[in-house]
């Protein structure tokens, strides 16, 4: 039955009387494990994605505490500058001084103190001339955010030119703004009148910095000295090859085979300025995000990542500002740095979006297609390559386009879908919004064999060419409403799960999946140095890490709702089931895996399972993922809110029953008798 408006979402969250009395009957589901799927599901729908924005790399994945270490100018757009200053209000004087943000002085009162150098830097553009004052503490600090729940003890560097005077610096931790408070100092003689890499390391006593407050890093110079100092850096001393440890053990435990390296930096991105020693890789502006690319985090410290996670590295090449040839050579050093070749390359990422730098017309992109194709072809004939395609909503004409090249230009086309949840045709309750952005998954489904129908209508390409759903985010808006689904949300992990259930059913025509993110959006976060993950980052872990590798037929009569006027992007959506049930057994056949999403946003739903063919012993293993509100959200103060809940159900002959929480993911694993 079909409601009009937001009245269905209001049935759902206050139920009326039909509603109540048809919900509160028990589904049947019936699993019928004899009958299975053709396809096998191929791992890599379980992909992830890591792309520079926000604190996603630099001080996030990156263990590297500093910010700007390289003491340059212009590194933040004018709107990220703003956020700076509101954050840190003090560095409205620092600015002043001449001191490159984020840092400040040690005595904003002793005035102008510092001189910023052009052409004489041991990295990049630019370095800072620090003059001491006789008798006075002179120097320069950053406010900055310490594991200290995890690690006491801290390793740095810098780089130093000494000038005139005394020729020892003092680096320290302070509590934030208390000089007089010195947590942990070191003493480095800096003599050199060239420049020089000097080493230190600081160890905070126990208890004397509380988890998650603000300390300050300085660096003071003694009496009348006057140095040069550039390229700092600051590392706790667990960091993995530079990567944070507890993000590295987190996303291992993700489980996700593939980790893409892009998004809209790629379009700007030059491979070459994150290769080698890392002191001397230059400083630059992250044009899409507005923020600093210090590469220090590059090629091989992202397939490090990888190799640690156990994950293969799935890059977007540069079609933007890039050249055939760069992407052919960036294609042989990744290679050759692994040993291996067929690895997934993407050909750009968005090219359709003006947002993208050096973005194609409709008319060029053939060709550009084509171009990058044949380079690469050309250095590892095994490549696979996934050309750039449209959102499933959008797609008809340009992905009409890339189907233009010749056969075996590329082997499949990607897709995206960064759906904003708080945008709707008709305007109404929360509960509207978040019951159509729960039923987005069910139309993409739809929509996505559409697309692979389009690709085999083209001749040449039918089974030759399958879709790279390479991003899928809800978003909540600018505005990062607290009343919508959101990828940091419990609404956000209900929506990954039935996105997930989507991606099992259309595994064959889309063999590849990346959730955004790994590190911030849907994944893991850090603030003020404590890392922790979203509830859709448990989702996904949920379905990643269960023996699941060919679906079986599942039969239910749990009711179904519609939605009309709803996500501006997808806004008409029939038949979405408000307990969707997919299941999967393992390769062996011994055990059977049921993911279950629950869309009703009031009441529970009492189920009984019903097993064919599959005699399952008498206890089965449940993990509940929920939440007491769907917009309840983990982070830095609360990181175990909203985690998987284990229990055990008792299977009776042939059959189970469960009560299925209300707006939850449920995984049960039954094994064979």
């Amino acid at each position: 039955m079909k409601r009009a408006g937001w009245s269905c979402a209001l049935a759902v969250l206050a139920g009326c009387a039909v509603a109540r009395a048809e919900e509160g009957k028990a589904v049947r589901i019936e699993v019928r494990a004899n009958k299975t799927y053709k396809f096998e599901i191929p791992r890599t729908i379980f992909g992830s994605f890591l792309e520079p924005i926000g604190n996603s790399t630099y001080n996030g994945l990156w263990a590297e505490i500093l910010q700007n270490p390289s003491v340059e100018e212009n590194l933040w757009s004018a709107g990220n500058m703003g956020r700076l200053l509101r954050e840190v209000p003090t560095l409205r004087r620092a600015s002043e001084l001449g001191l490159p943000l984020p840092w400040e002085p040690l005595n904003a009162k002793q005035g102008n103190r510092y001189e910023p150098r052009w052409g004489d830097a041991a990295n990049s553009w630019r370095s800072l001339e620090v003059l001491g004052v006789p008798g006075q503490a002179t120097g320069i600090k950053q406010r900055v955010f310490l594991p200290i729940h995890r690690e006491l003890r801290y390793v740095g560097s810098l780089y130093a030119k000494h000038l005139s005077g005394p020729a020892t610096l003092n680096i320290s931790l302070r509590l934030r703004d208390q000089p007089d408070q010195v947590l942990a100092e070191a003493s480095v003689s800096a003599p050199e009148a060239e420049w020089t890499k000097y080493r230190f390391a600081l160890e905070v006593p126990k208890g004397r910095l509380e988890p998650l407050a603000p300390a300050d890093f300085a660096v003071q110079v003694t009496e009348n000295e006057r140095v040069l100092v550039d390229q700092m850096s600051l590392m706790p001393a667990d960091a993995i090859d530079g990567l944070d440890p507890d993000m590295v053990r987190m996303a291992k435990e993700m489980a996700t085979p593939l980790v893409r390296f892009g998004g809209n930096f790629t379009s700007g991105y030059h491979w070459r300025d994150g290769v080698g020693p890392a002191d001397k890789r230059i400083s630059t502006v992250n044009i899409a995000w507005g923020i600093p690319e210090y590469n220090t985090f590059g090629t091989d410290e992202f397939l490090r990542f990888c190799n640690l996670i156990g994950a293969s590295p799935q890059i977007a090449l540069n079609l933007g500002s890039g050249t055939p040839d760069e992407a052919a050579d960036w294609v042989r050093y990744v290679n050759e740095h692994l040993k291996k070749t067929g690895l997934l390359w993407e050909l750009g990422n968005e090219l359709w979006g003006e947002w993208n730098l050096g973005y194609p017309t409709l008319g060029e992109l053939p060709r550009r297609t084509a171009a990058f194709s044949r380079a690469i072809r050309a250095v590892d004939p095994a490549a696979q390559l996934i050309a750039t395609g449209q959102d499933p909503d959008v797609y008809q004409k340009w992905n009409a386009a890339e189907l233009e090249n010749a056969p075996g230009t590329y082997n499949y086309l990607s897709t995206h879908f960064v759906v904003t949840t708080t945008q709707v045709e008709q305007a109404g309750p929360a509960a509207f919004s978040t019951s159509a952005s729960f039923a987005l998954p069910v139309q993409l489904g739809r929509q996505l064999r559409k697309m692979q129908e389009q690709i085999n209508s083209t001749p040449g390409y039918k089974s030759e060419v399958h879709l790279a759903f390479t991003e899928w985010l809800f978003h909540p808006g600018e505005r990062k409403r607290k009343d919508a689904v959101s990828y940091s949300n419990m609404g956000g992990a209900v929506a990954a799960g039935g996105m997930f259930n989507m991606l099992l059913q259309n595994a064959d025509v889309v063999p590849i999946s990346d959730m955004t993110g790994i590190v911030e959006f849907a994944g893991m976060w850090k603030k003020r140095g404590r890392v922790y993950a979203t509830p859709s980052y448990y989702a996904f872990r949920m379905y990643s890490t269960a023996a699941a590798d060919r679906l079986v037929e599942v039969k239910s009569n749990s009711r179904s709702y519609d939605v009309e006027q709803g996500i501006t992007r997808l806004p008409e959506i029939e038949h979405v089931p408000y307990l969707d049930v997919v299941a999967a057994v393992s390769k062996g056949g011994d055990k059977l895996t049921l993911f279950c999403v629950n869309r009703n946003l009031a009441e529970d739903t009492p189920a009984t399972v019903e097993l064919r063919d599959f005699a399952a012993s008498g206890t089965g293993h449940v993990q509940t993922l929920s939440a007491p509100d769907v917009y309840d959200e983990n982070d830095e103060t609360k990181p175990d809110a909203i985690k998987p809940v284990e229990s055990e159900i008792a299977v009776e002959g042939e059959q189970f029953r469960y009560t299925f929480r209300h707006e939850s993911v449920t995984r049960i694993e039954l094994q064979r008798r």
